[in-house]
């Protein structure tokens, strides 16, 4: 894959500056701050990895990721049972080890975030 832009945001700067890819790092802590620091379609693609489930404000950030998108781009969310449980946001942690239930609850933010803004939903 070439690309000319892979910005990264999280809360730790020497993470974010150990991806190779990244041709800008940004700190913020979405769950303070969840617009993000970019315009309107700006990104292909967008990523959120191993981290939905500890955000508070899903919808915000759902709806930020689409904001930030072009028209038909991709989002892709990641997560691992291997994390953080006294961390997560409760909805989160009730289906602990259940990935079905926890793909059904990305499901929900994709739909509602913003209310019929995505389209072909696959998990």
């Amino acid at each position: 894959l070439s690309v000319s832009r892979v910005a990264v945001v999280g809360m730790n700067m020497q993470e974010l500056r150990a991806n190779l890819r990244a041709t800008e790092a940004l700190t913020q802590d979405l769950n303070c701050r969840p617009k993000l620091p970019f315009g309107d379609g700006e990104f292909d693609v967008a990523t959120l990895a191993l981290s939905i489930q500890y955000l508070v404000h899903p919808q915000e950030i759902f709806t930020e990721i689409h904001r930030v998108l072009r028209p038909g781009g991709l989002a892709i969310v990641s997560f691992s049972s291997l994390s953080f449980p006294w961390k997560a946001v409760s909805v989160w942690s009730r289906s602990f080890h259940d990935g079905v239930a926890q793909c059904r609850t990305v499901g929900t933010y994709f739909r509602f975030s913003p209310w019929g803004g995505w389209r072909s939903l696959a998990s």
